[in-house]
C-alpha cells in the first residue's frame, strides 16, 4: 500500500467531481481548500470501496490517510483522509494523534475542523485519557480553530454520558471571544443538556454573568423558553 492506493483513491474522488470547483460550497464550508463537492454518500461510496477487500495496518492506515491529507489539492481528499481513519477506529494510535495534531494546524473552516475533533480525535481521546490534558492545553491555544475542535473531541464523552471532562473543557471556553468557538461551546451544552439535563443547567446558571449570547441561544435550543430568558436576564 503506497503512492499507487492514494492514486486510485484520488482519481476515485475526482470521478464523483461535477468537473468544476464549487466556489459557493467552498465559501459556506469555510474551506482554504477547492472543493469538488463530494456528497456524504459518495465519500462513503469511496471508503468502502477502499475497505472492500483491503487488509490495512495501522502503519499503512496513517501513512495513506496523511498522504491524502499534505499531498491533496482539494478539500474533499481531506475530507476523505477523515473519513478513512474513522472507518478503522481500532487502529487508530500515538501516532495517528501526532498526524492529526499536525492536521489541526493545517485546518481552517468550520467543517474540516469538526470532521477532524469529532472524528478521529474524539475516537482517540476516549480511548486514551492521557491525551485530555493535551486536549485541555489546546483551550488555551492562540489558534482558535483549535480551541473549537477541543469542543468537537467531546463527542465520544457526551455520546457515552460521561461529562465530567466536558463540563471541564466547556469550563474553559464558554467565554471565548472568537464567535467560532462560541458557537461551538453552545452546540456542545446543547447536546450534554439532551444527556442531563438537570446538570447542564446548574453549568448554565453557575456561569451565566458574562456568557456570550451565542453561547446561551444554542445551548437551549431544547430548553423550555422560561430557562432561555432567565440566563440572558442573568448574564448582565
Amino acid at each position: 500500500m503506497g503512492s499507487d492506493q492514494r492514486a486510485k483513491l484520488v482519481l476515485r474522488i475526482k470521478s464523483f467531481g461535477k468537473g468544476n470547483f464549487d466556489e459557493k460550497l467552498q465559501a459556506y464550508l469555510g474551506s482554504p481548500y477547492k472543493v469538488l463537492g463530494l456528497s456524504r454518500a459518495q465519500i462513503d461510496s469511496v471508503i468502502r470501496e477502499f475497505a472492500r477487500g483491503t487488509k490495512v495496518s495501522s502503519a499503512d492506515l496513517n501513512a495513506l490517510a496523511d498522504d491524502l491529507w499534505t499531498q491533496g489539492e482539494t478539500y474533499d481528499e481531506r475530507a476523505v483522509a477523515i473519513s478513512l481513519l474513522d472507518r478503522y477506529p481500532k487502529l487508530l494510535d500515538d501516532e495517528t494523534w501526532r498526524i492529526v495534531d499536525r492536521w489541526v494546524e493545517q485546518a481552517s473552516g468550520w467543517a474540516l475542523c469538526d470532521a477532524l475533533g469529532s472524528g478521529p480525535i474524539s475516537t482517540i481521546l476516549h480511548k486514551d485519557s492521557a491525551k485530555s490534558k493535551e486536549v485541555l492545553r489546546w483551550t488555551r491555544s492562540e489558534n482558535f480553530w483549535r480551541r473549537r475542535i477541543a469542543l468537537y473531541a467531546l463527542r465520544e464523552f457526551v455520546s457515552a454520558n460521561e461529562l465530567d471532562f466536558p463540563f471541564v473543557v466547556l469550563k474553559n471556553l464558554i467565554y471565548d471571544k472568537e464567535f467560532w468557538v462560541q458557537r461551538a461551546a453552545g452546540t456542545w451544552l446543547r447536546e450534554c443538556w439532551k444527556k442531563d439535563r438537570k446538570r447542564t443547567e446548574e453549568f448554565l446558571i453557575k456561569n451565566s454573568k458574562g456568557l456570550p449570547k451565542v453561547v446561551i441561544t444554542v445551548a437551549t435550543e431544547r430548553a423550555p423558553k422560561s430557562f432561555r430568558e432567565k440566563l440572558r436576564r442573568m448574564r448582565e
